[in-house]
């Protein structure tokens, strides 16, 4: 598994991470796990990520509706689809077997799932996962500064190496 940790400052630099991780997918179709408090910043990492590929449209939390698709046309004409799912409502992970959640991971498409611990039994190991926490020292309504850290098993390992590169090229 590889690691990479950082601290990002502002919500612009939530909003690149997101687009550096867009840029240096190529063609993987990963699973990401997204942890971390309310409020800490992973629905603005989603639209960063969005925004890369030329989505233009509304960018939503999917806390009350559960999943947001998004279909993006990529620059080679091919489509991608991409499901937000945000799981911190979900009463019992067993939901997840009857809203169909087997075909939303199917190889095919990006999925970001945010809680995943709420689906703990029903989902599969992710490829790539990513923690953003508060600083322990510095947790302030106004305070931006965030830890991130992205873990990656080994089939997603180029994919987190383009990343680490673009990484030190700065956000």
């Amino acid at each position: 598994m590889k690691t990479i940790d950082f601290t990002l400052n502002n919500e612009q630099q939530m909003r690149r991470l997101g687009a550096l991780l867009a840029a240096n997918l190529l063609h993987e179709r990963l699973l990401y796990f997204l942890h971390g408090d309310l409020g800490a910043g992973k629905t603005t990492l989603v639209r960063g990520f969005l925004r890369q590929l030329g989505y233009q449209g509304a960018v939503k939390s999917p806390t009350f509706s559960l999943l947001e698709p998004y279909t993006i046309t990529a620059n080679d004409l091919q489509q991608i689809s991409i499901y937000h799912f945000d799981l911190y409502r979900l009463a019992d992970p067993q939901e997840l077997e009857f809203m169909g959640m087997a075909d939303y991971l199917d190889g095919q498409s990006v999925v970001f799932i945010e809680w995943p611990q709420k689906g703990q039994g029903y989902l599969p190991e992710p490829e790539v996962q990513i923690s953003i926490q508060y600083p322990q020292q510095n947790h302030t309504v106004t305070s931006m500064q965030r830890q991130v850290r992205i873990n990656a098993r080994s089939c997603a390992g180029a994919y987190m190496q383009r990343l680490a590169d673009s990484l030190r090229d700065g956000l």
